[in-house]
């Protein structure tokens, strides 16, 4: 009877101590919803297997710091959904074609001019559209000058100067030089000079150069004015839209040709079922995957609506079908 009772009395001691272990993480801000998510990040990391990390491609959007807050929970999301390590690589837009050419990436997020060229040269396949602004998956470049300059049309651009978007933006630059084309104004020659600025966020440059009178025209990627408008920094009111664009496909995650097809189907239907819900851990640090990657979603691909983007490049006589 002595040994039974000493068991017992062991036992019970031995619940208490687990009991005020317990108390203390509770006291130490441990709520079950926290032990509950440490428990599945400890779950997803076991079941990460060892194989080569496949390799995702951002182009840097305004600069790096700013692209690697934006993409890391993507990136963190494939990787636990797809079981696997996803390594984030940050590159310039110009550097893509030879990630791709060397076998350096194995997925990419780009503008729709980089992955019309990846897809033309390379026989990259094109997974998914960036969904953002007023146009969903699509996008538009605008011309815009300041209201009080008596800039309204394309002609009243004669002998004034303008202020492009980086060289290699769809709606920054090619769109904006094509609809200048199309109105037979020669950029080359109608302006009194054109600029493209230097350094990161290239198009809040362009708004801001008119905006504050440095230039007399600026080519806006719509999302971009739109964007400034919502956050009272600049007033629309203030503006003429001298012309816009149609609008053409948007930013676009694809993959390489040889990279396994099941691959690349569970990456796209990955890509297509994010919610506005999901979320993923950073550096222990939750966060919604779509709010930071600063889209809605993403849409299928219908390659047939980029044949617009290819259009504007062959008029633009820009890669991949310059011809000098």
């Amino acid at each position: 009877m002595k040994k039974i009772a000493l068991c017992i009395l062991l036992v019970a001691g031995v619940f208490t101590l687990q009991a005020c272990k317990n108390e203390q993480t509770d006291k130490a801000g441990d709520t079950p919803a926290a032990v509950s998510e440490k428990n599945d990040q400890s779950r997803s990391i076991s079941t990460v297997s060892n194989e080569k990390p496949i390799r995702f491609g951002y182009m840097i959007c305004d600069s790096r710091k700013l692209s690697e807050e934006r993409f890391a929970p993507f990136t963190a999301y494939l990787e636990k959904k797809l079981g696997r390590r996803v390594e984030m690589i940050l590159k310039n837009t110009f550097e893509f074609e030879k990630l791709i050419k060397n076998n350096e990436v194995d997925f990419f997020h780009v503008n729709s001019i980089i992955a019309v060229l990846l897809k033309e040269k390379y026989k990259a396949d094109l997974l998914g559209i960036d969904i953002r602004g007023r146009y969903g998956y699509k996008a538009s470049g605008t011309i815009i000058a300041r209201k009080d300059s008596g800039i309204k049309t394309i002609e009243d651009l004669h002998g004034k100067s303008m202020v492009f978007g980086p060289a290699l933006a769809p709606f920054g630059y090619m769109a904006q030089y094509a609809l200048l084309l199309d109105n037979n104004f020669d950029p080359e020659t109608g302006f009194s000079s054109y600029t493209i600025p230097s350094g990161s966020a290239k198009h809040d440059k362009v708004i801001y150069g008119v905006e504050f009178g440095k230039y007399d025209v600026g080519a806006a990627p719509r999302i971009d004015l739109d964007r400034l408008v919502e956050e009272n920094i600049i007033n629309l009111n203030d503006y003429n839209i001298v012309a816009e664009s149609d609008p053409m496909p948007y930013c676009t995650i694809g993959a390489r040709a040889e990279v396994d097809p099941a691959l690349k189907e569970q990456v796209k239907n990955i890509a297509l079922n994010l919610k506005d819900d999901e979320v993923a851990t950073v550096d222990g640090e939750t966060l919604k995957v779509l709010k930071r990657m600063l889209i809605e979603g993403f849409a299928p691909v219908i390659d047939s609506e980029y044949d617009a983007i290819r259009e504007d490049l062959k008029k633009c006589n820009m890669p991949p079908y310059n011809t000098y």
